[in-house]
C-alpha cells in the first residue's frame, strides 16, 4: 500500500520501519526532496506490481528494513525490483538494513544495530 505519495524516489518499508522511513521522508521533505512509501503490508505474497508501479514513478528506490542485509527480505524485494522493473530505475537500488550482527538486547546497542532516521536520509541523499 502507499503510505505516502512522492516523486523523487520511493522507500519500501515493512513493519516498525515503515514508522522510521515515515519520520525520514519528513525530514527530507523539508529539504525539498519527495518521497513515496510503499508498505507491502505481507511479504508472501509480495505486492510486487505496487513497488513497481511506483519506481516506475520515482525511477529510484530505496528498501529499508530490520533484517539483516545478508540474506534478507529486502534482497529479495530488490530482486524482484530488477526483474520487474530494471529498465526504469536511474540508479542502482540501495538498501538499508540492520547489521550483520546478533540483535542486542541492550536498548542503546539495538539502536546501533537497526536502520535509524538519518540512515535512510544519507542513503536518499546518496541516491540523488
Amino acid at each position: 500500500a502507499i503510505k505516502r505519495s512522492g516523486r523523487d524516489l520511493t522507500i519500501v518499508a515493512y513493519s516498525n520501519m515503515v514508522l522510521t522511513a515515515q519520520a525520514a521522508a519528513e525530514k527530507l521533505e523539508k529539504e525539498g526532496i519527495s518521497v513515496e512509501i510503499v508498505d507491502p503490508r505481507t511479504l508472501n505474497p509480495l505486492d510486487i506490481h505496487t513497488i513497481v508501479a511506483s519506481v516506475k514513478k520515482t525511477h529510484r528506490v530505496i528498501v529499508v528494513e530490520e533484517d539483516w542485509k545478508t540474506g534478507g527480505v529486502g534482497a529479495e524485494i530488490s530482486s524482484q525490483i530488477y526483474e520487474h522493473a530494471f529498465t526504469a530505475l536511474d540508479a542502482p537500488i540501495m538498501r538499508v538494513a540492520g547489521k550483520d550482527t546478533p540483535m542486542p538486547y541492550a536498548k542503546n546497542l539495538e539502536h546501533a544495530a537497526i536502520p535509524q532516521v538519518e540512515d535512510i536520509i544519507q542513503a536518499a541523499i546518496n541516491l540523488l
